[in-house]
């Protein structure tokens, strides 16, 4: 599993010109699930996600996490970030889960963190053709793994 996490002040989702997921302050990430993924990447990655210090303390310094702002959490699934991309000049997608396999693992990623973050937790449509758009406030990016 990876998580490609941005620092926004602002993000959305569309699908056929309908927001269907917004979020003010907080992170955007966007999800893939590799193939075997199970409950403890998944565990792993939700703690990750709302723990992760990278929004700034009194000191301006990155010591204070979601889960301590109290911010969004978008996820967007997005299988293309499981990309083998070490050779040739067209990606192979053969180390990312079958979709079954993978809007599975997504969904319980978001079960978890809907259930550890109260204050809201956002989504795309899996599957679907999305326009995602975002302020990247720093920017501030980092790629996770459980």
């Amino acid at each position: 599993m990876l998580a490609l996490i941005q620092r926004v002040t602002r993000a959305s989702v569309t699908v056929d010109d309908e927001t269907i997921g917004a979020i003010g302050g907080g992170l955007l990430a966007l999800v893939a699930v590799e193939p075997g993924d199970a409950e403890p990447q998944f565990q792993r990655m939700a703690e990750r996600l709302l723990g992760y210090r990278v929004f700034a303390d009194e000191a301006g310094k990155m010591n204070r996490s979601l889960a301590d702002t109290g911010g969004g959490l978008l996820l967007v699934s997005q299988f293309t970030l499981a990309a083998d991309t070490r050779s040739g000049m067209r990606p192979s997608f053969t180390t990312a889960a079958p979709p079954e396999e993978a809007e599975r693992g997504f969904n319980r990623l978001v079960e978890i963190c809907r259930q550890k973050h109260a204050p809201g937790v956002e989504t795309g449509r899996f599957g679907a053709h999305m326009v995602v758009s975002l302020v990247n406030d720093g920017p501030v990016t980092f790629l996770l793994r459980p």
